[in-house]
């Protein structure tokens, strides 16, 4: 047997699907259906935010997204609004209906986040925080769980079999690019990985373009090329300004950037046969 026993096809007769109510209907993640995550790299202002969210949800995004802790390389840089943020987000799901999902970094934040946060994620540098996903598999609650910069594909499903483990079968899978030589690129999107983990384990699979490539140029061909692969959606960045973000700004598309991303990918995902 694999060792990620859980994570695995094999015993399962159905992928697996989840659900997520709103107050305007249910979204869904999983076969079958194509579900767009979108917004900052993190929440800034309550105006931006909000009038931000507007757009997004009128152009297609199904989920908010929107960093309140940012794990940032340098302890200079902008590491979030944290709690005064999420009162920024509460307010946009008001307004919008969507479901909203934020980073959440440490197992001592799930009090203040359980309730808040339709949809927790763990991020890259934590793919590996066995506590803090021990912690998470004890909740009711959907785990997007994004992929060690340097993990392999048997590390990634090992660290999403600790969430299962613990009881909690809502886990997502988000590829979001790893490290290697290159360097025109933030990371190299694995590609055929997600097809590959797709064939492996029956859990949903996204890919996030964005923090993948480090170009807002390359976001669209690659979150293309992800819902080709049979990716279940795609999570991506987006800013009113991108050259005034206070962070991820290089990466981010804009709002007409956007526009073409959300009718593309909304177009192939038909021709997929997808729910959209």
């Amino acid at each position: 047997m694999k060792p990620y026993k859980l994570a695995a096809k094999e015993d399962k007769k159905h992928n697996t699907i989840i659900s997520i109510s709103t107050d305007t209907g249910k979204v869904m993640i999983g076969q079958g259906y194509h579900v767009l995550i979108a917004g900052p790299c993190a929440v800034e202002s309550a105006d931006d935010f909000l009038q931000l969210a507007l757009f997004l949800k009128e152009e297609g995004a199904h989920i908010l997204r929107g960093g309140l802790f940012k794990p940032r390389t340098s302890p200079y840089s902008f590491r979030g609004l944290g709690m005064e943020g999420l009162d920024i987000m509460l307010e946009a799901r008001r307004i919008t209906g969507l479901p909203i999902i934020s980073e959440i970094m440490d197992y001592r934040d799930i009090e203040l986040m359980y309730d808040a946060i339709d949809i927790l994620q763990v991020g890259s540098r934590n793919m590996q925080n066995y506590s803090l996903l021990d912690e998470l598999g004890k909740l009711k609650k959907p785990v997007l769980l994004k992929r060690g910069f340097s993990a392999t594909i048997e590390e990634w499903l090992l660290a999403a079999e600790y969430i299962l483990d613990g009881g909690n079968n809502e886990v997502i899978l988000c590829e979001r690019g790893i490290r290697t030589f290159e360097t025109y690129t933030r990371n190299t999107v694995d590609i055929g990985g997600v097809a590959l983990v797709k064939h492996l384990s029956h859990l949903p699979v996204l890919v996030d373009p964005s923090h993948g490539t480090g170009r807002w140029e390359l976001v669209t061909p690659v979150a293309k090329a992800a819902i080709a692969a049979g990716a279940d959606g795609v999570m991506v960045e987006v800013h009113q300004e991108p050259d005034k973000a206070l962070s991820d700004g290089r990466q981010s598309l804009n709002k007409d950037n956007f526009k073409l991303l959300s009718r593309s990918l909304r177009e192939l995902a038909l021709l997929e046969n997808r729910i959209v």
